[in-house]
């Protein structure tokens, strides 16, 4: 056979399988798609009306399928923002992500080697890398983390943290008789030295010196502030000189607004005894004193999070202004704020990579972080506010003025008002409205509580590949945000318990980090004691009858084990269980010498369907 007639089978040969493989995966993915629509249409057709969701809470029907309901499902996060593209649940705000297009910041670039193989999971070291990054930002941090952190044993995935936030920063050389830390580590010298330092800081023993080798010549080749502090370093010509970054400049030939690596001739000024303003970073050559970075200057998230802003780029500055979203113009009269800009950084967006959200731990530090410098800049405006607060006003202060008698020594007081979230007055006016509910139509009817769960699927499907809901607070925070307005609508507008009268509930947050919400509801028709069984069980589903409801009430609402099995479990105490765990069996509900209600519990033989009942006499 000729070879140019082998050479055209063998091409023929691969065209046709390649033809097959074409098609297959076509019919697969006909198929996907017509099985989605079946989905759909299924879902569309168990959708409820409104009214047919009238008591139904009287009515459980153990073969419904009640999650499939379209009216209950939070659903994707597809819904995309037309301003600035994020990602958002098809119930958020229009203005969550960027006040409605008046916030606009440049995108977050994609860091080069070694860094981005260490984010997406290519490289063999990326889940050694992500699950301590915390550990190897300390060692590139150029500003000290001052704050309480609470460490708690066991499995605690919170980053908590008591007391005020702050960031200091020392001298660019250390005394004699100190040893380099922080920012002053990047000017030793020899690499080898430096990278012995970094490997002995403390808690890097279990971090790979490998990785902190690459990232160390990485942030000297890539990082704008390491090498802005080197030159600078290099121009003084004495101990007695002052290294200035200021707060507010802004690169020569640049937009106002747009977010640049600095550089040494345009942010850094060497002086000597000028004055500087207060938010201005004043570096000494040398000196032992430590001095505080302002939460608004722009490189305070460079200088803690060098992981984050690889490059050394601006962060936050209170200079910043927001646009107008028609023509995109900078406005002169509005200052962008803090919560709208950490706000955009923290949104998922098309086709844009946010390293933020990949960095675990360290997103969570860095979240807590830049939360106080958010409330510290809404306590900031109160503070040089109060005469637009009208707090002259305000019967307290009165109060003090009449009773004390000399206005003049009464303080200095600074006012919170009740908008301000957590304040005294904003507690004292919930507490104020909760008791006008119990004063005006008594106690309430039913007390309900709806705690996150991290493995909802809704949840589970907006991760990362490899993350875990600890390392996303934010994805925890909105479901659960999305599912307690769910939850609300199916109480009140849907009436399950029937109409509603009133309602209020509190948001808490648990150790770990997860959000739980306690509701309170008054209802219009009150409840009879033969309802009670009906809408409230304390008892194990039936796993043949129910076997959905079963798998969910063993895998996530069933206490213990303790007592005698686990006598260290944290419900123990003085060697009972501080829930009262085991719980009487009883045939009816009824209510106990201290008030607390004993629901029915049934024993029920190894069948499951033959019930025996143990009553339970109370004196």
């Amino acid at each position: 056979m000729p070879r140019e007639r082998r050479a055209n089978i063998g091409r023929r040969t691969r065209h046709a399988s390649q033809q097959q493989v074409y098609s297959r995966n076509l019919r697969e993915e006909r198929q996907n798609i017509i099985r989605e629509n079946d989905r759909l249409r299924h879902r569309v057709s168990t959708r409820r009306s409104l009214a047919s969701y009238n008591r139904l809470a009287f009515q459980y029907d153990p073969t419904a399928n009640y999650s499939d309901d379209e009216n209950l499902d939070i659903g994707r996060m597809t819904t995309i923002c037309r301003y600035c593209n994020a990602l958002k649940f098809k119930r958020e705000t229009v203005g969550l992500c960027c006040a409605s297009g008046k916030v606009k910041l440049d995108p977050l670039l994609t860091p080069p080697q070694p860094l981005k193989t260490l984010f997406d999971g290519s490289d063999p070291d990326s889940s050694h890398f992500l699950q301590h990054i915390l550990e190897y930002n300390n060692c590139f941090r150029m500003t000290s983390f001052g704050a309480n952190i609470i460490r708690e044993g066991g499995f605690m995935p919170t980053c908590k943290i008591q007391g005020q936030i702050y960031h200091l920063h020392g001298s660019m050389v250390p005394t004699p008789d100190e040893p380099h830390q922080f920012l002053q580590i990047y000017f030793i010298s020899s690499m080898v030295d430096q990278l012995n330092v970094r490997c002995n800081i403390q808690g890097a023993q279990q971090l790979k010196r490998r990785i902190i080798e690459q990232l160390q010549a990485f942030f000297h080749a890539n990082n704008a502030v390491v090498n802005m502090f080197k030159t600078a370093l290099e121009r003084m010509p004495s101990d007695t000189h002052k290294f200035v970054i200021r707060a507010d400049c802004t690169p020569t030939g640049e937009h106002v607004r747009r977010f640049n690596a600095p550089t040494v001739n345009d942010v850094a000024a060497i002086i000597v005894g000028d004055p500087t303003k207060s938010r201005d970073i004043v570096v000494q050559r040398r000196s032992n004193i430590m001095h505080r970075v302002n939460e608004t200057h722009r490189l305070y998230d460079a200088l803690q999070y060098p992981i984050i802003y690889w490059q050394g780029q601006d962060g936050y500055d209170i200079t910043l202004k927001m646009v107008d979203p028609i023509t995109g113009v900078s406005t002169n009269n509005k200052n962008l704020s803090a919560m709208n800009y950490y706000a955009y950084r923290m949104m998922i967006r098309t086709h844009e990579e946010n390293v933020i959200l990949k960095c675990g731990r360290l997103f969570q530090q860095f979240a807590v972080d830049m939360y106080v410098k958010v409330e510290t800049e809404r306590l900031a405006f109160i503070r040089f506010n109060q005469p637009k607060l009208r707090s002259e006003d305000y019967i307290h202060l009165r109060d003090a003025i009449h009773s004390d008698g000399d206005v003049q020594n009464i303080g200095r007081l600074t006012v919170l008002p009740s908008t301000y979230i957590g304040s005294p007055r904003h507690m004292h006016e919930y507490a104020q409205d909760a008791m006008t509910y119990v004063r005006n139509y008594g106690t309430p009817d039913l007390f309900i509580t709806v705690t996150c769960n991290p493995k909802w699927t809704e949840i589970e499907r907006e991760l990362e590949p490899g993350q875990k809901p600890q390392d996303r607070h934010d994805i925890i925070a909105r479901v659960f945000q999305q599912k307690l307005k769910v939850m609300m609508d199916v109480l009140t507008k849907y009436r399950v318990f029937g109409d509603t009268r009133c309602y209020m509930y509190s948001v808490e947050w648990q150790k770990r980090g997860l959000p739980h919400a306690h509701i309170l509801i008054w209802l219009l028709n009150k409840l009879h004691s033969n309802e009670v069984d009906d809408i409230i069980s304390a008892e194990i589903p039936d796993p043949v009858t129910d076997p959905r409801l079963h798998d969910i009430v063993t895998t996530q609402m069933v206490h213990g084990p303790c007592g005698a099995l686990n006598p260290l479990s944290p419900c123990m105490a003085d060697g009972k269980c501080t829930k009262r765990y085991p719980r009487p069996l009883v045939a009816e509900t009824v209510t106990g010498n201290d008030g607390y209600p004993v629901y029915r519990r049934r024993s029920k033989e190894d069948n499951g369907r033959t019930i025996k009942v143990k009553v339970q006499k109370f004196n």
